[in-house]
């Protein structure tokens, strides 16, 4: 499929169709403007890549090129499972987000890719001309292949990436369902972890909003400051911060979260007693002693509480 565009246009083969579709702002039949000699739709663009075919685009892309690429979206009543999908080609530039929370497929591009960009990584190109990016939680998972990193390390027998192109990405690791690890020298963009339910993912920096937002397991580390809501809508797994702007654990369901500081918490989470096996977790992943671990503060969803009866005894009673 061929589309040759005169304009910039924004959610070209976004899965999600900015999940804004239902409010009429962008819907999957829409077609899309600025075309030359098609009338091709949003879905149109999507569908050929979830058949695994490819996608040509004839000028320059807007934001969010390929989001969610590579899901089958529950949003749309599918499983959430990552699937096969196709390639798409840009003969022009890319503007920001290019990639965010994809999870399989490949991107070539002939121009500039704007930055942040989302969970990708630069390959060796084997397209004459192009640049070829591929899913990060894709090669954590399936592996290089015979593919070739154009910076940054990847240890296949490990599964450890280490990311210190200095290039800011977001949603990172993204829906990952193995046990892998990705280093980051640097800070990173918003979603870090989305939706993760295996793995880990260590920033040596700072992390932009919803840095652990639907963490289904797994863990995050960020060894600085998180953007607003971190670990908004947490199912469970742990994410470990130094510090956070804003309120965390925002409609939080389960799992851990640990700060260096103390930070601002919504219901239903509180903050909880420390234990000696989280001081243990601690320890581990951040290479520190048990007493500055036990500094660290907890918080989390309070599943049983104390109740005094009227007699002066006292019973646990499970929290609903």
């Amino acid at each position: 499929m061929e589309l040759e565009l005169t304009e910039r246009i924004d959610n070209l083969c976004d899965y999600t169709y900015n999940f804004t579709w239902q409010n009429n702002k962008l819907r999957p039949e829409s077609i899309i403007p600025f075309q030359e000699g098609t009338s091709y739709t949003y879905q149109d663009l999507v569908d050929e890549v979830r058949k695994g075919k490819e996608v040509h685009i004839i000028g320059s892309a807007g934001k969010r090129l390929a989001y969610s690429m590579g899901v089958d979206l529950t949003h749309f009543g599918g499983t959430g499972a990552p699937e096969n999908a196709g390639k798409v080609y840009v003969e022009g530039d890319v503007s920001q987000e290019m990639g965010m929370g994809m999870v399989s497929g490949e991107i070539y591009v002939k121009g500039a890719v704007e930055e942040p960009v989302g969970n990708v990584v630069e390959v060796m190109s084997d397209e004459p001309g192009y640049r070829k990016f591929r899913s990060i939680t894709d090669i954590l998972c399936g592996g290089l292949g015979k593919d070739v990193l154009v910076k940054n390390n990847f240890d296949e027998r490990e599964k450890h990436l280490l990311l210190d192109d200095g290039v800011l990405r977001g949603t990172i690791a993204a829906r990952c369902n193995c046990d892998a690890l990705v280093t980051v020298d640097g800070d990173v963009y918003n979603g870090t972890g989305l939706l993760m339910q295996k793995g880990t993912v260590h920033v040596r920096g700072d992390a932009g909003m919803n840095t652990g937002a639907h963490l289904d397991g797994g863990t995050v580390i960020v060894e600085s400051t998180t953007g607003e809501f971190a670990g908004a809508y947490m199912k469970k797994g742990v994410l470990i911060l130094k510090d956070a702007k804003g309120f965390v654990g925002a409609n939080m369901k389960d799992g851990a979260i640990f700060a260096k500081k103390k930070v601002k918490t919504a219901p239903p989470v509180e903050e909880l007693s420390m234990a000696q096996e989280d001081a243990k977790l601690l320890m581990k992943y951040l290479d520190i002693g048990h007493v500055e671990a036990m500094g660290y503060h907890k918080y989390g969803i309070v599943k049983e509480r104390l109740v005094r009866m009227r007699d002066g005894s006292v019973v646990v009673r499970k929290v609903d």
